[in-house]
């Protein structure tokens, strides 16, 4: 954003960190936001690189309020069971590209996921269950065995 101005002043924005508390259930979290602030100390532009910033730290506050996985606790128990993200994403749920997001707290854990993660932090050994319920990949028609 080339030299924004506040919308209704006019006056000259310049680039900032402040803090800025997020409120979910009674709960709060205060976190340093970048932005285009100006003379108001409330009051900012935000560019979409920007909003990661405060929607990361309500999906944080939301995990902590509803008693589910932060993005480091995930992480740290899908390295101990040695998945990648994509296997986890497989096995475990969400897809090729959910526990990437649950890492970089751009995507909160359903309530399954995160109960899923908490047993297999508990007993790794269940993977092993988890991983003989994998569909068998499909055998492509020129693949298959000739008819004698």
């Amino acid at each position: 954003m080339a030299n924004p101005v506040d919308p209704e002043t006019g006056t000259p924005l310049h680039r900032d960190v402040r803090p800025l508390t997020l409120t979910y259930k009674g709960q709060s979290i205060t976190v340093a936001m970048p932005g285009w602030y100006g003379d108001k100390p409330d009051e900012g532009i935000f560019e979409p690189e920007d909003m990661k910033t405060s929607d990361r730290a309500l999906n944080r506050l939301k995990a902590r309020t509803e008693g589910l996985l932060e993005p480091e606790d995930i992480k740290r128990i899908r390295r101990k069971l040695g998945l990648t993200q994509e296997a986890a994403g497989e096995l475990i749920g969400g897809g090729p590209r959910a526990f990437q997001k649950y890492e970089t707290g751009d995507l909160l854990p359903s309530r399954a996921i995160s109960s899923a993660l908490v047993l297999l932090d508990h007993d790794p050994k269940a993977l092993t269950v988890l991983e003989a319920r994998q569909p068998k990949t499909p055998v492509r028609p020129h693949e298959a065995a000739p008819h004698l």
